[in-house]
């Protein structure tokens, strides 16, 4: 068990390592993706407050347009990243915006998910209910169900979170990117939560600093947060994703049964 954490943690250092290297190299382009994507997300909030004292239809329609905005423009920048891996050259971005077929393969596999994930809430109630018959009180056992079904949940996300790579590189349906999702992170769970980890240190420490009242100290965080971690996050995810898929051995029609574990 120490030995595969060594390697995880191995692996996991080297795909860091990369990412930042590439991220050193087309630091501009990259992160002004993840601007357009900082700018469409709090327009759109501001637009939807402004339009909702207009007409109610006009803010439906804006918020409508603006999620094809941002997540269309989330499949750009992941595309692009995974084209600079492969190229290792600058390219046109205007090759990297996806078609009409992914972004509706991409919205169908984001409803797919959320519908699994509430019947994996369902299941995991169902399963607890009964322990109510052993005496335990109502209010313990739904909290306990609660936290068991985040962290199923979480999980689930997890091994389903690299599907749109399938659909924007493979061309893949939306239900196909969901099995092979499975299939690509069988096995790879840890070297993944440990990616989070690390991530989730340098916000929680943002958290920390701004809570305990070091203004200059979180403002500083907040900066690094915003100019580096984020586009960093976006190169260290494509970069698993490719490293991940070559020494994936999985079929390109993987089963379901046969990599949920």
């Amino acid at each position: 068990m120490i030995q595969f954490l060594k390697d995880s943690t191995f692996a996991v250092n080297d795909v860091i390592n990369r990412s930042w290297d590439l991220l050193k190299q087309h630091y501009f382009s990259i992160a002004g993706l993840c601007f357009l994507l900082f700018l469409t997300s709090n327009t759109s909030g501001i637009l939807a407050f402004y339009f909702s004292e207009v007409s109610t239809s006009l803010s439906v329609f804006m918020a409508f347009l603006f999620v094809i905005l941002y997540f269309g423009t989330q499949l750009t920048l992941f595309k692009y990243i995974v084209t600079l891996i492969d190229r290792k050259e600058k390219i046109n971005l205007a090759d990297t915006i996806p078609s009409t077929r992914e972004l509706i393969y991409f919205f169908t596999g984001m409803f797919t998910i959320t519908l699994l994930a509430l019947l994996l809430y369902l299941l995991v109630s169902v399963v607890a209910f009964p322990l109510v018959y052993a005496r335990i009180p109502v209010s313990s056992m739904v909290n306990t169900a609660r936290v068991i079904a985040a962290i199923v949940i979480f999980v689930f996300l997890l091994r389903v979170a690299f599907y749109p790579f399938f659909i924007i590189e493979r061309h893949a349906g939306p239900f196909r990117s969901l099995r092979l999702s499975l299939a690509l992170t069988k096995g790879n769970v840890t070297k993944l939560l440990l990616i989070l980890a690390f991530f989730a240190i340098l916000h929680l420490l943002y958290l920390y600093f701004n809570y305990a009242g070091y203004p200059m100290v979180s403002t500083a965080l907040s900066l690094v947060n915003s100019f580096l971690v984020g586009p960093l996050s976006s190169v260290v995810i494509a970069m698993a994703y490719r490293n991940m898929m070559a020494d994936y051995q999985g079929g390109d029609d993987p089963k379901v049964i046969k990599n949920i574990i």
